[in-house]
């Protein structure tokens, strides 16, 4: 009997370890793959919900040009500024003269006129002179519409050749000069001639249809009048007197 009694329970302590393994090692799984999905959960951000889009911070828009007062308008980012395109102030001034500056005003400027011929001699060759008597430049165009006497019927004198087109500008307390040629016959020639006691210089703007005041240009001391007629040329604006003379003195 006592022989045989090991053999018979073997079988159901085997099973029984067999049973008791197979419990074990699934309690085991069971706690890993919680662990598992608790780091999972941790790690993972958290996903939007629809309500949270529909009310979260509204998306930045374009800055704009408002200054508060309700008139400002966005700029699209990149839009060139005016003076990038070249449609803002030119800073041209005057009507246009092609400087910075705007033209002389009669009212602006100091006249003198002065003699240019030796004493004795016949009065032909006379420099105007203008002063800028303010602070600021200004700007002379052309040759000015001179006559020899005053009144819009005297007649125009013509220019020297081709007037220069270039605008002179006059520096504030600065000076401009012409050169102007009055009489071309000797006294007691055939030609007709008058006398004049002053010279008028109408001034031109800057696009050259307008004219901008007229200056008045008293004979120097010593002239109550002198001889003038058809053959009297000016020589326009030029910013040295030896400029405005030269070709005047060949006359």
């Amino acid at each position: 009997m006592n022989s045989t009694m090991p053999t018979a329970r073997s079988p159901r302590r085997r099973l029984r370890a067999a049973v008791l393994g197979a419990t074990v090692a699934a309690a085991l799984l069971t706690v890993t793959a919680c662990q598992s999905d608790d780091d999972g959960d941790a790690a993972a951000p958290p996903r939007p919900t629809a309500s949270a889009t529909a009310t979260g911070a509204p998306e930045p828009t374009a800055p704009t040009t408002d200054s508060g007062t309700g008139t400002g308008t966005a700029t699209p980012a990149g839009t060139p500024s005016a003076t990038e395109t070249g449609t803002g102030d030119s800073g041209e001034t005057g009507g246009g003269n092609g400087t910075e500056h705007p033209d002389c005003r009669a009212t602006d400027l100091n006249t003198e006129v002065e003699l240019q011929d030796p004493a004795g001699e016949t009065p032909r060759h006379f420099l105007l002179t203008v002063t800028n008597n303010t602070r600021k430049p200004c700007v002379l165009n052309d040759a000015p519409v001179l006559r020899l006497k005053a009144g819009n019927d005297a007649p125009i004198v013509e220019t020297l050749g081709e007037p220069d087109t270039e605008p002179v500008v006059v520096e504030g307390g600065g000076k401009a000069y012409a050169g102007l040629y009055v009489f071309g016959n000797d006294e007691g020639g055939e030609a007709e001639y008058d006398q004049s006691d002053r010279f008028t210089a109408t001034l031109v703007a800057g696009e050259g249809t307008e004219l901008a005041g007229t200056l008045i240009f008293d004979l120097p001391d010593g002239l109550d009048t002198v001889s003038v007629d058809d053959a009297a040329r000016l020589n326009g604006w030029a910013g040295t007197e030896g400029l405005a003379m030269r070709p005047i003195s060949l006359l």
